[in-house]
């Protein structure tokens, strides 16, 4: 490969739904406070993005933490251009210590 470029991931064909933890510190070090809320969220889709391939990533609105479940699922809608989204979600955890980062069976 030659330098300078960039690799392209492709989508993945199937759903899958993972657990990760987020470290928000190093992403939103030297913001200024009143946008480390938005630039959190900010940094949380493009990790969803980056991780799950996805253009259309949902954040769940109750989301306030750093432990998250990323769930790859498909469109419903006919009309999008993209085949599958990306819903971030809260995951309750007391200590965040040794986590790893997970595959979880899909809920139905």
């Amino acid at each position: 490969m030659a330098r300078g470029q960039a690799v392209k991931r492709s989508v993945r064909k199937d759903a899958v739904t993972r657990e990760y933890t987020i470290n928000l510190h190093k992403r939103i070090h030297g913001v200024g406070f009143k946008k480390r809320a938005p630039r959190a969220l900010k940094e949380i889709r493009k990790f969803a993005r980056k991780m799950m391939g996805t253009d259309d990533v949902r954040v769940n609105v109750r989301l306030n933490e750093v432990r998250v479940k990323l769930a790859r699922k498909r469109n419903e809608d006919e009309d999008s251009p993209h085949k599958f989204y990306t819903l971030v979600s809260y995951v309750p955890c007391s200590d965040f210590k040794g986590k790893q980062n997970i595959n979880v069976e899909p809920e139905k």
